[in-house]
């Protein structure tokens, strides 16, 4: 007859249970560090249909950033014109 092997203390098992662990296992321990240092995001599915790829999101995104700083500083000045003909 052949011995059964014993299973030792640094092999993985199957399954785990809570007690097996020394200190009560926390969820989302570190999720608000992981968030801070991650620089991955998470689209909608129908915006990620839009886009095949990360460069096509990068030139819509950059594209949109270049247009919201010319809109920015045309309104900037319009605002001033139209005070003063309201103005007079």
């Amino acid at each position: 007859m052949k011995k059964v092997k014993q299973t030792e203390k640094d092999e993985l098992r199957a399954e785990y249970k809570r007690s097996d662990f020394p200190v009560p296992l926390v969820r989302g321990k570190y999720v608000s560090r992981l968030r801070k240092s991650s620089n991955v995001i998470i689209l909608k599915p129908e915006v990620a249909e839009a886009f095949p790829n990360e460069e096509a999101v990068n030139t819509a995104l950059l594209s949109l950033i270049k247009l919201a700083q010319k809109t920015t500083r045309l309104t900037k000045r319009s605002t001033g014109r139209v005070k003063k003909l309201h103005a007079g």
